[in-house]
This record gives C-alpha cells, sequence and structure tokens, in this order.
C-alpha cells in the first residue's frame, strides 16, 4: 500500500539481493495509485509491504526451458530464468514488447540466459511480431522446448498455451487477476483451472497453461475498468487543480 486507507495492489518480485536486503519492484503506471506510485522519488516509503504470498514457482531441472515475458511481464519472468537457470537448465528468454521504447530488464534477462530472443509488435527493435511467433519458429528449427512458462497480458498468455498444447509442451503461465487481501477471503482474484475454481492469490499465481479459462479471465479483469478508468480521471484533474493553485495562487 502507498499509504494509509490506499488500495493493496498485488506486485511481483522482479529481483531481490539478499546482502543488502532490498527487493526490485517493476510499476507499470496503469490508473490511480501506480500513477502515484510513480511520484515518488528516492528516500519515500511505502506504507507498507505484505510478501511472498500465494505458492512458490515450481522449478526443476527439465532440459531446454523458454521463458516469456511480454510487457511487463518481463519483470516477473527474470526470477523465473533465474531460477531455471540455477536448477541446470538450458535457458532460452522471449522477450516481447510493443515497441522497443517499451522492452525492459533485457540487460538482466541476457545475464541469466543462455539466450535471449526480443520480438516488437512494429519491428523496431528485433523481431518483428508477437512472441508466439518467436516461439513457433524456434519450435520449429531447433524442435520443441521441455517446458515453457509464460508471463504478461492474459492474451498473450492465452495464445501461447494453445500453440504449445498444440505441440504438447508443458506450460505454465503466472496469472495476474484483480487481488483485494491476497488471503484467498475475497475470492476476487478466482480463476478457473480445468473443472476446478481456483484462487491466483494462495494457489497460484502460477497455473497449467493448458488448463486455464483465459476467456472468464479476460472478462473478469475488465469488470472494473469503468471504475478504474473514473478514480484516474478524478485524480489527475485534482493534481491539474493542485498544480494551477500553486502557479497562480489567489
Amino acid at each position: 500500500r502507498l499509504k494509509e486507507g490506499a488500495e493493496r495492489i498485488p506486485l511481483t518480485i522482479a529481483d531481490a539481493d539478499p546482502v543488502r536486503g532490498t527487493i526490485t519492484l517493476v510499476v507499470q503506471m496503469v490508473g490511480k495509485t501506480t500513477a502515484q506510485m510513480a511520484t515518488l522519488k528516492p528516500g519515500d516509503c511505502l506504507r507498507d509491504v505484505v510478501g511472498p504470498l500465494g505458492a512458490a514457482t515450481h522449478v526443476a531441472r527439465w532440459g531446454t526451458a523458454v521463458v516469456i515475458g511480454g510487457g511487463i511481464g518481463v519483470a516477473p519472468a527474470h526470477p523465473i530464468a533465474q531460477a531455471l537457470k540455477a536448477a541446470g537448465n538450458t535457458v532460452i528468454s522471449i522477450l516481447g514488447a510493443r515497441t522497443q521504447s517499451l522492452l525492459i530488464m533485457e540487460e538482466e534477462m541476457r545475464r541469466t540466459s543462455d539466450e535471449v530472443i526480443v520480438c516488437t509488435d512494429d519491428g523496431s527493435y528485433g523481431l518483428k511480431g508477437f512472441v508466439t511467433h518467436a516461439l513457433s519458429d524456434f519450435i520449429a528449427k531447433r524442435g520443441k522446448p521441455d517446458y515453457v512458462f509464460a508471463v504478461g497480458p492474459v492474451p498473450m498468455m492465452k495464445y501461447v498455451s494453445l500453440l504449445t498444447k498444440e505441440h504438447g509442451i508443458p506450460t505454465m503461465v503466472s496469472l495476474n487477476p484483480i487481488m483485494v487481501d491476497g488471503t484467498g477471503m475475497c475470492g476476487g482474484c478466482r480463476v478457473t483451472v480445468g473443472s476446478e475454481m481456483k484462487f491466483a492469490c494462495v494457489d497460484g499465481p502460477d497455473f497449467d497453461g493448458h488448463q486455464v479459462d483465459f476467456d472468464e479471465l479476460m472478462k473478469r479483469q475488465a469488470f472494473y475498468k469503468q471504475q478504474e478508468r473514473l478514480a484516474y480521471q478524478r485524480m489527475q484533474e485534482r493534481c491539474r487543480a493542485e498544480t494551477l493553485a500553486q502557479t497562480n495562487p489567489s
């Protein structure tokens, strides 16, 4: 939480330094709370941080593991790649972004991967196309990897899972549904996996991508879009009014 009375938002640890006792969080400014977090300066504080929550990512020595990070999903993909490499896997990372300026943590992923493939929707950097194109090309030229991890926008994870299911490649996705308390009490983060209802905050966030009902998840993700947009607009209007008052004091 940013401050007392503020909403709690779920963020995944992107990196950690046990010696310094620090964690790194990567925040994309998309709404009121993340916009407020973007105004923080060095030395400022968050009200509180609770975690880690949920179940740990299952990591084993599978052989060749492909880690796919789309957009802001590259951040939570980073520690997964680190753990897979430490477990003795050959790690191939596929990073996707709409355009080069939105690509994040490329150097960090290169340091922990055996190979990094970058693609952008507009072709401004790396391969032109989506991460599914890069994965399909990898399979066609070099054969099936032993495991795939995908983290990013829900549509991206859906189509990665459809592709890997077609090829019979085990696939884990890290889901980011609406969360409120992080303890499974509110039920806001529920997702359907196979024929079961799961809570992403306690049962996840990682699930078998071939079992997730992505269409239901996308509908739930959009449930509060209007309220989120209005809250963001009100915050912007208040900020403009405060700036105007400071610039033109009565």
